[in-house]
């Protein structure tokens, strides 16, 4: 399949930034405006398209291990006490590095995200200086100092106090040909009016090289893979939510006999169903008691949040139909649009089975675990008031019971 890797971290990006506002206080495009500065100073460097389009990747990603850290660690306190307080660790260094080992870049970089806070003069993390620090770290680290320095949104009536302090850390914080690089772009109105939240998106699809590489799903389930893990660290309720029900649904596959793509793809609806609920406070995901009806209407609006997200991705059109469709019932009571029987088809089905059976043999704020057979008396019951598909109820019964 043509998969654009940039295509789809943009997406989902959106919903990693509101990681960001609920922890932080703000809204941001914060990864976005890292990779159009780091994508600026690629050109000028003269960079190959491939090298221009794995910098775009990694900057898109560079606080990778950031989210996850942040929602393992629930951090309290300000906004700014939060940010210096997951800066000043590197262990987010090294769970990003980490999460993007297997990620299918076209240059191979090594190590970018683990070196991204290091200073040229080598007063970083890991002590690296000047060259030991990889090239693509370097930009992304001087590109993300200035947006967390400085807030980049509207900045171009303060942009002579942020070339001064750029010229103020050049050959300490940041390599003396870089900062000379941003001097150089910073100085077109241009550059300032991109990084806006209005236009920043237009600015990177205008600059970013155009590349699609055929990419196979399990390939695809490589990265997907690491989303998986960040959307499950959003609540201690749901720490291995995903993975259970990509286990779950890979050994329904067999059981069907669904061939190696689709399997791999109901994999992957798996990984990112939930992907919406980024969208959602905590104080809502982990609330103890009954929901109020204004806090269900935003946990019934995720599926929707993801499948908006996914759904002009190249190759992500059927991903994106059971990710929304993966609250829908069978009566039409089901969200976000209600749709029945007629309109729901079978994968969407099967994956909204298995969601329930793993939330049921899973841990909620509101009620204990469940066993296989209490799971499944609950699933009857549904079925019995043409909720679910009966026919796919027996069939989990009879295939993960002793699991």
């Amino acid at each position: 399949m043509k998969f654009n890797l940039n295509e789809f971290l943009c997406a989902v990006s959106n919903t990693l930034d509101i990681i960001e506002i609920e922890l932080f206080g703000m809204p941001t495009n914060h990864s976005k405006r890292i990779a159009y500065i780091s994508i600026k100073i690629a050109k000028q460097l003269y960079l190959s398209d491939e090298q221009v389009f794995d910098l775009a990747s990694l900057a898109i990603l560079h606080d990778n291990g950031a989210s996850l850290k942040m929602l393992h660690d629930q951090l309290i306190g300000t906004t700014k006490e939060k940010i210096n307080l997951m800066e000043a660790r590197k262990e987010h260094c090294i769970i990003g590095d980490e999460n993007l080992v297997a990620f299918p870049f076209f240059t191979n970089p090594k190590h970018v995200i683990l070196y991204h806070h290091e200073k040229y003069d080598g007063s970083g993390f890991f002590g690296l200086k000047q060259d030991e620090i990889p090239l693509m770290s370097q930009i992304i680290a001087l590109a993300d100092t200035l947006d967390l320095s400085f807030d980049l949104r509207n900045a171009y009536e303060r942009k002579e106090d942020i070339q001064a302090f750029v010229l103020s850390h050049k050959g300490t914080f940041f390599a003396p040909e870089l900062c000379d690089i941003f001097i150089s772009i910073s100085k077109d109105r241009a550059f300032w009016n991109d990084l806006s939240d209005d236009a920043i998106d237009d600015g990177i699809d205008r600059m970013i090289p155009d590349l699609h590489v055929d990419f196979s799903f399990d390939e695809i389930r490589t990265i997907t893979r690491t989303f998986s893990r960040i959307i499950d660290a959003k609540s201690t309720f749901t720490q291995e939510h995903s993975q259970g029900l990509s286990d779950k649904i890979a050994t329904m596959a067999k059981y069907y006999r669904l061939d190696a793509e689709l399997t791999q793809k109901l994999i992957i609806t798996a990984d990112l169903h939930d992907l919406g609920k980024l969208a959602v406070s905590n104080q809502i995901l982990d609330k103890p008691g009954k929901l109020t009806s204004a806090e269900f209407e935003l946990i019934k609006n995720h599926p929707r949040v993801a499948k908006e997200c996914l759904e002009h991705v190249n190759g992500f059109q059927e991903i994106a139909t059971w990710i929304g469709n993966h609250h829908e019932k069978l009566d039409g009571s089901g969200y976000p649009n209600g749709l029945k029987a007629p309109d729901i088809d079978f994968y969407s089905r099967l994956i909204t089975c298995l969601d329930i059976y793993q939330a049921l043999r899973e841990e909620r704020p509101y009620r204990r675990t469940m066993n296989h057979d209490s799971a499944i008396a609950v699933m009857n019951e549904m079925v019995a008031a043409n909720l679910l598909d009966g026919q796919i109820v027996m069939d989990i019964d009879d295939v993960l019971r002793g699991t």
